[in-house]
């Protein structure tokens, strides 16, 4: 029976990704191939074979966490709260970025992502060290992602719809 909660919490993470792929997938060769991007920005092929290994590492990171607490309770709150709350914004980057094409919105996402990981880093390393570092390739991922999506906002100046008389 625990290999249905294994599953299930490395499995979570992988659904927003994939709607969020599924829902703007469009948007990658109409309108992100178009954007300036700095030098170092890997190919967007590259992107969901990370992601993969991310969501898969961070949900089974969850899952230990989970574990660990004896799973939903009141000590699973702060931890699983912040994890949660993390994975929310991951999930809404996407929207803003490739749906809304609000680069600003995106900048200011990936912003507060970037504090909830590793705020969540910080109070699974006291539970499960395992878990924590499990962790840390998705912050470095997202270390590159959130310096990719300032360079992204800087460079590509948004267009100011005009003005109808």
């Amino acid at each position: 029976r625990m290999w249905a909660y294994t599953v299930g919490f490395t499995v979570l993470p992988h659904v927003g990704g994939f709607l969020g792929w599924f829902i703007n997938r469009k948007e990658i060769p109409v309108w992100y191939e178009k954007l300036k991007k700095p030098s170092w920005c890997p190919s967007h092929k590259i992107f969901p074979v990370a992601w993969t290994v991310l969501y898969t590492g961070m949900g089974y990171a969850s899952y230990l966490i989970w574990n660990d607490l004896g799973g939903c309770s009141s000590k699973a709150a702060v931890p699983l709260g912040l994890y949660g709350a993390q994975l929310a914004l991951n999930w809404a980057w996407p929207p803003f970025f490739f749906g809304a094409h609000n680069l600003k919105m995106a900048l200011i996402d990936i912003l507060c992502l970037d504090s909830l990981a590793i705020g969540t880093v910080c109070s699974w390393y006291r539970i499960n060290k395992v878990a924590a570092l499990l962790m840390l390739p998705y912050l470095g991922w997202l270390a590159m992602a959130t310096c990719l999506t300032i360079h992204i906002w800087k460079d590509n100046p948004e267009q100011k719809p005009a003005k109808s008389e």
